[in-house]
């Protein structure tokens, strides 16, 4: 690996973890503080004088908390935290219970359940998801598997069961 690959490398580090990020401001912040020009400081930890300008006028105004990552705008979770919790309920019991056709809970029955209970519109890989995200695997991924619903722990909330079909 050359240097200019360490560089990069280190970079990309700071970019992908959020506390990496703050003390990357808090350094380019400092570097500024001790005399350096916001140029100066940039190019020596690649940003840009905009980016610690920037930073220096937040910490200005707002201090160390200044420094730390605000909320990123983006488009809001259409589950909340209310609803996830709900989730873990509904899954406990079967489709049928809820007036479905499915006798077992996969991506197009979680569809129609939140569309129909909670009027929120979600697609089947993301029902996929929150089944995973639940513990509950699908009947499909697997043949002669059915999932019956349960309590296993705080966090899954389905048991897949090969032994009815056998």
């Amino acid at each position: 690996m050359t240097g200019a690959d360490h560089i990069l490398s280190l970079h990309r580090e700071i970019r992908r973890n959020h506390q990496a990020r703050y003390y990357h401001r808090l350094h380019g912040v400092l570097l500024v503080l001790r005399g350096m020009s916001c140029q100066q400081a940039g190019r020596l930890i690649g940003d840009s004088a905009r980016a610690l300008q920037y930073w220096v006028k937040r910490f200005e105004t707002a201090g160390l908390e200044g420094l730390y990552e605000k909320e990123r705008p983006g488009r809001p979770r259409r589950l909340g935290p209310e609803h996830l919790e709900e989730l873990k309920l509904v899954l406990q019991r079967q489709p049928t219970d809820f007036g479905l056709e499915s006798d077992f809970w996969d991506a197009k029955s979680l569809s129609a359940y939140l569309r129909q209970n909670c009027a929120i519109v979600l697609g089947l890989r993301q029902c996929q998801r929150l089944l995973r995200q639940f513990g509950c695997n699908s009947p499909r991924a697997r043949s002669k598997t059915f999932l019956r619903p349960a309590i296993i722990n705080d966090e899954t909330i389905c048991e897949s069961n090969s032994s009815r079909h056998n």
